[in-house]
């Protein structure tokens, strides 16, 4: 049995103890793809992979544990330029079972495909099954774009990027609630794929709940960044009328590692809250956990 985060089964000092601990992890999502003046769509940045669940074994407090926090992909910057995928985010320690979120794939450029990821991009102009794949458990795939029309939408952690169409991008795959704070908390949306101008202007497709950036509005237009510490993906730019010029997506969003145990605080590091009886460590950056 447990009481107070402490695994209480057989007999030892405090300092052998084990301390129950929960976590969310998500890395940092893909960067949106630019797109050619007067180009078709292209794809949406995949959102960052996203684990949660209690940590094998739990927590010594005499140990020091390392949080990395992945940085959000870069975003494509023009003509045929892919979305750069985001960084891993990991809790690792000695008497643990190491936790590594996958990054984002980065969203594919004019006639490219997307990148594969935690959850992966989605395809410009390359027509089915082009898109980048998600990692099982982490997230889903990139939708397809649709060959002169509109780009795909970047995977979410709880769905697929939906295609491109005749009518424009496809809109970012939805993130996934989670309350580990102690307030419902949407993470890990996906990108919107970029829209297109020929022949006449179509939108860019909404970005994923989750932090997910939306693609460009129609007729010439960047795409927007996905939302930081949420792992949201970067928004693919809608192409530029002749005389517009290229245009480029948005950045991933970074990632973010939450731990929560039971009790009052017993380590150091991140941003330290309560909620419900629980000490909560936000972590919205690299850093330690480390005993206070």
């Amino acid at each position: 049995m447990t009481s107070f985060g402490y695994n209480t089964l057989g007999f030892g000092s405090y300092t052998s103890r084990l301390i129950l601990a929960n976590f969310l992890v998500v890395a940092g999502s893909g960067g949106g793809a630019g797109n050619a003046q007067s180009g078709a769509g292209t794809g949406g940045g995949g959102a960052g992979g996203l684990l949660s669940g209690t940590l094998s074994l739990g927590l010594k407090p005499t140990l020091t544990y390392t949080v990395t926090v992945g940085a959000g992909g870069a975003a494509g910057s023009g003509a045929s330029s892919d979305g750069a995928s985001g960084a891993n985010s990991v809790i690792s320690g000695s008497n643990i079972t190491t936790i590594t979120s996958i990054g984002g794939g980065g969203g594919g450029g004019n006639s490219r495909t997307g990148l594969d990821g935690g959850s992966g991009g989605g395809s410009g102009l390359v027509g089915a099954d082009a898109s980048g794949d998600g990692t099982a458990g982490q997230g889903n795939d990139g939708g397809d774009g649709l060959n002169a029309f509109g780009g795909g939408g970047g995977g979410g952690a709880g769905a697929d990027g939906a295609d491109g169409t005749a009518s424009g991008g496809g809109a970012g795959g939805a993130g996934v609630a989670n309350s580990i704070t102690g307030a419902s908390v949407n993470y890990a949306g996906g990108g919107g794929g970029g829209g297109y101008n020929n022949p006449s202007g179509k939108p860019g497709g909404a970005g994923g709940n989750g932090g997910g950036g939306a693609g460009g509005a129609a007729n010439s237009n960047n795409g927007t960044a996905g939302t930081a510490n949420l792992g949201g993906g970067g928004g693919a730019a809608t192409s530029a009328q002749t005389a517009g010029g290229n245009k480029a997506g948005g950045a991933g969003g970074s990632g973010v590692v939450i731990i929560s145990y039971a009790g009052g605080q017993k380590f150091d590091g991140g941003t330290v809250s309560s909620s419900g009886g629980n000490t909560i460590h936000k972590f919205t950056s690299s850093g330690s956990l480390a005993p206070s």
